[in-house]
């Protein structure tokens, strides 16, 4: 017996002694990477659909063997469903959004601003007599449920002594929203570009309230398991997507037929939103964008969307996380 332990012993030691060993060799668990990266694109994102259009994240990962998989999100909402699911490895939301999902327990991080938009504005039909927010007191409005557009109609109903339980709220997708007004079947809309831009241009709809200090940044979110296992891959994916940004400042005109081919617009109307109502010019999350984000979480808290007890900044504190595109972006 104790023979055998000696033994047992030895082989136990020959094992410890080799596991530093095995565990750089490929194909053990410390040097796996993942088979596919999964990123959304979005027509409220056009750097995304340039990127898309490129491949140029299909060519940095060819030699890793590693595929790259496009999955459509037509509002943060359903890209906060794809980063909880596991769905997408990188979803598209607006700031204030990606607070609510992080503050709802979503494991996610901020880690890139993909636009400064004016995307949102509350819209109505133009032969409609609805003229400020308070005309909405017992109107039906399409919004899509945990988006910009959603919050910026909250925060625009609280500011005049008003909630959602003031409206009928009619729960749509974008697109579909601004086809439930077109179509009367709806008095107004919580609308998000380009759909709202192609509304303005093509049927007449007014913007009737306008407040470029409600809308929250384009972020773009990574779920924290894919980056806390894979921070190089992170760190390679938003190194491309610059490529993308910088390329889209530069030619301006292969961003807007990115962005007609995609969401099938016509050129006026992706002039408008491109050149109107979205800036891409500053990708790297800093102080600006903590501020805005805090700002909008409070007054989510006061008026119900966050539980009474969440602790704002540091919600925002661990969402943030600007390490990755800090080490190379420039504005």
């Amino acid at each position: 017996m104790a023979q055998t332990s000696k033994r047992t012993l030895f082989k136990l030691a020959a094992v410890a002694a080799a596991i530093p060993f095995l565990a750089g060799l490929p194909g053990s668990a410390k040097a796996e990477q993942p088979d596919r990266i999964t990123v959304d694109y979005a027509y409220y994102n056009p750097v995304s659909l340039l990127l898309k259009d490129k491949g140029w994240l299909e060519e940095e990962f060819k030699a890793d063997d590693i595929d790259i998989r496009w999955v459509l999100s037509l509002g943060s909402n359903k890209a906060l469903e794809f980063l909880n699911g596991g769905g997408v490895d990188f979803g598209s939301t607006a700031g204030a959004a990606a607070v609510v999902g992080k503050a709802n327990g979503i494991p996610i991080e901020a880690v890139y601003v993909y636009s400064k938009p004016e995307w949102t504005a509350l819209v109505t039909r133009k032969e409609t007599d609805i003229t400020e927010i308070a005309d909405l007191k017992g109107k039906r409005v399409a919004v899509t449920r945990g988006t910009d557009p959603h919050i910026f109609l909250l925060r625009a109903l609280a500011s005049q002594g008003l909630s959602e339980a003031d409206i009928t709220p009619v729960l749509l997708q974008h697109p579909d929203g601004y086809r439930a007004l077109e179509k009367g079947q709806v008095d107004a809309w919580a609308g998000l570009d380009p759909h709202m831009a192609k509304a303005e241009l093509e049927s007449g709809a007014r913007l009737f309230y306008r407040n470029p200090h409600l809308n929250t940044y384009g972020i773009l979110n990574v779920r924290q398991a894919f980056a806390a296992e894979n921070p190089d891959l992170v760190t390679r994916v938003l190194r491309v997507y610059e490529k993308a940004r910088r390329y889209a400042i530069e030619n301006p005109d292969e961003l807007r037929e990115a962005l007609v081919r995609a969401a099938r617009l016509n050129d006026e109307v992706a002039e408008k939103q491109l050149n109107e109502r979205t800036d891409i010019t500053n990708p790297v999350i800093g102080e600006e964008h903590r501020q805005a984000l805090t700002e909008a979480g409070l007054v989510l808290r006061d008026i119900g969307v966050l539980k009474p007890d969440t602790d704002v900044e540091a919600v925002v504190d661990n969402l943030i996380d600007s390490s990755y595109i800090s080490k190379f972006a420039a504005r």
